[in-house]
């Protein structure tokens, strides 16, 4: 993003002076913002009353005693991945990390990343993510590690598309309609969503908690957000789990959209890639939080809310810049993938710069996002992210690994990004660390976090 660049907190543009951070007047503003984006975007929220901000105050300063533990409101803890194809190895590592800090810091041998958060949103391949790491088929455990994410397109790709790696790209394979390839992926997503022991297909509410994944709706022609709150609500909200991963990922021009019904047949989606939606999903899941009172009936601001949005390394990891002489005879055919790339990482980082304004002061204790500085990389090729040859998957493990060490990149209020002092490792065990205070303090307060929906007896198989 365009901007002044702040390195070790110096001015790098001398002849531009930082501005002065806004107060917390910039949080009412954010909230009413959200407010807005969540009648489009999360339904039933057309009454512009929702939209108008709580006062916001200042959280009780703490002094270690019980008493005020008791009375604290705690923090809704959320979970944003983005989409990215094959670069979502490097979100899928980031998760990995994540989840190996929080045995660390906790002590359990069995820690997952679905119990410390509350929420998780994912776009694209993010949304499959999402659902490895939240569906359970008993609704008491999740199926998946994080590490299964990223071994997902490591090492399963050939196998999912029934196809030789030299035939195209991971998600060309395993999602266009010819070539058995969609067929192939299917097969995969079905047993993957499935309760391993009655064979039941998952569905929406078998995920442990609220996730969101969204697709774009042809048939609307408007963003579909599969919720599991509404699926709780209603079964015409509630979909099996393989096909809501199908619909996120299916990129148009690459693959067909995906026609699915919810599970009582009365809500029709034609879905087509999430990330022509949304392919950071960070403010969808917010407003979400924000707006949800029956499942986080204490959250009264943005300084009640802990998030990690994860990002698959953007635009820095393309081809780099493109030269006038390069692209001034390029026909329609010759635009369509890169503005597809265009336009989604383009919308990923203006969602961060925007989430980090909203937060505003609070941005560094509530907010971080983990994404690739791009500085050591150099070019990596246009097809990095339909390519799943071993060299490539090698050199995005690679990239993956230098871009946890390298320092954490964040939004400067209306001054563009700096580089922080702390480097990706060192933000996530901090982050790491948060949620294992945040889950333990549960236990002592008066009143409850959160108030999840519990979903029915599960179906017979």
């Amino acid at each position: 993003m365009a901007g002044v660049v702040y390195i070790d907190g110096k001015k790098e543009n001398p002849m531009v002076e930082l501005r002065e951070e806004p107060s917390i007047d910039t949080d009412k503003l954010s909230y009413e913002i959200f407010s807005i984006l969540e009648s489009k975007f999360l339904f039933g929220y057309d009454d512009r009353k929702l939209w108008v901000p709580k006062q916001i105050t200042a959280a009780p300063t703490s002094n270690g005693g019980v008493q005020e533990l008791k009375n604290q409101r705690g923090k809704i803890c959320i979970l944003s991945v983005d989409g990215g194809g094959m670069r979502s190895i490097l979100s899928g590592k980031t998760l990995s990390y994540l989840e190996t800090a929080l045995r660390n810091k906790s002590g359990d041998p069995d820690a997952r990343i679905a119990d410390y958060f509350d929420v998780a949103a994912g776009s694209g391949v993010g949304g499959v993510f999402t659902a490895m790491l939240f569906a359970s088929g008993d609704r008491s455990r999740p199926i998946f590690h994080a590490d299964d994410t990223w071994r997902l397109l490591a090492t399963d790709g050939e196998k999912f598309c029934g196809a030789t790696r030299k035939r195209g790209g991971f998600l060309k394979r395993v999602l266009k309609k010819t070539g058995g390839s969609e067929a192939g992926l299917e097969k995969v997503m079905r047993g993957a969503f499935k309760d391993g022991r009655t064979g039941r297909i998952l569905t929406l509410k078998d995920t442990l908690k609220p996730v969101l994944i969204p697709c774009y709706d042809l048939s609307s022609s408007a963003p579909f957000l599969f919720s599991r709150a509404d699926a709780l609500e209603s079964d015409s909200y509630d979909f099996n789990l393989w096909e809501v991963c199908l619909a996120t990922s299916a990129e148009p021009g690459v693959f067909g959209p995906v026609c699915l019904r919810s599970v009582d047949g009365s809500t029709r989606c034609v879905g087509v890639d999430g990330r022509i939606a949304m392919s950071n999903p960070a403010a969808a899941a917010i407003t979400h939080v924000l707006h949800n009172k029956q499942e986080f009936p204490f959250v009264r601001g943005v300084e009640d809310i802990l998030v990690l949005s994860v990002g698959t390394g953007a635009g820095q990891l393309l081809e780099g810049s493109f030269e006038y002489e390069q692209i001034r005879r390029w026909t329609a055919k010759d635009w369509a993938r890169p503005l597809a790339r265009i336009s989604g990482d383009g919308s990923a980082e203006l969602v961060d710069h925007a989430v980090a304004m909203a937060f505003g002061h609070s941005r560094s204790s509530n907010y971080v996002r983990i994404q690739a500085n791009g500085f050591s990389f150099g070019q990596c090729g246009t097809n990095i992210d339909s390519n799943p040859s071993p060299s490539n998957v090698k050199m995005l493990v690679e990239i993956a690994d230098d871009m946890l060490k390298q320092k954490n990149v964040e939004s400067v209020l209306f001054g563009g990004k700096k580089i922080g002092e702390q480097s990706n490792l060192e933000k996530l065990d901090w982050f790491a660390e948060q949620l294992v205070v945040e889950h333990q303090r549960r236990s002592c307060r008066i009143a409850p976090t959160v108030a999840f929906k519990r979903a029915g007896p599960k179906p017979a198989s």
